[in-house]
């Protein structure tokens, strides 16, 4: 399918949506080197600096493998299989460490200046999360499981806390994808929020560390 033009309003953002695109749907399957620099340009009607700062953005989120001198490759078709790829053994169980002491901290600040809001965004979150569960899609899951572990951090109302949080967001959704077969029963998720919900901080914090712990020990 051919590239449409660009709009000259967000040119870098189109530009990025219509690789993306064309990378998830398969038109361009991973280890298939994209067409070069001055095939785009003259595709998209932009200039190379947009180009550019497009593929540059793609290859940061993992979609994109730039050989210098070579050519630019597809390395992912998501960025959650891209960042995935680029998180194995130590480096997971970093990022799991670092994520228990963010979340177990922040489920306990949750549980202690939550408001009824919070509650209703954390409630519809984890409904969503247990519909991709079931749904099978690996992907949407890991989004959904950390847009609510974030929700919940963002219930802390700890501003510091929050933008740490977001600061780590595409390893800790890639972490997620990673346990993802070792995933706990959403009745674990659901007693967080109940925790959360009653105000008892303690247990709030000992079931956010828990689901951490078991995903600790299931690596090798």
């Amino acid at each position: 399918m051919p590239l449409n033009t660009a709009r000259r309003s967000g040119l870098v953002d189109q530009v990025i949506e219509q690789v993306r695109a064309s990378v998830t749907s398969g038109e361009w399957p991973i280890g298939h080197r994209i067409p070069n620099e001055a095939v785009l340009v003259e595709a998209l009607g932009v200039g190379r600096n947009t180009v550019r700062e497009a593929v540059r953005a793609l290859a940061h989120a993992g979609l994109l493998d730039v050989r210098q001198g070579d050519g630019t490759y597809v390395r992912a078709t998501s960025e959650v299989s891209g960042a995935l790829r680029r998180l194995c053994g130590a480096e997971l169980r970093d990022v799991l460490q670092v994520r228990r002491a963010l979340e177990v901290e922040g489920a306990r600040l949750a549980a202690a200046h939550r408001t009824e809001t919070d509650l209703a965004e954390l409630r519809s979150l984890l409904d969503r999360r247990d519909d991709w569960l079931r749904a099978g899609d690996d992907d949407e899951f890991a989004r959904a499981d950390t847009a609510f572990h974030l929700a919940t951090v963002r219930s802390s109302h700890n501003a510091i806390l929050v933008e740490l949080y977001r600061g780590l967001i595409e390893a800790i959704t890639a972490s997620v994808a990673a346990t993802h077969e070792t995933t706990v029963d959403t009745v674990d998720h659901r007693e967080l929020l109940a925790h959360i919900a009653s105000g008892d901080v303690d247990a709030a914090g000992t079931a956010a560390g828990e689901l951490i712990d078991r995903f600790l020990a299931a690596l090798p």
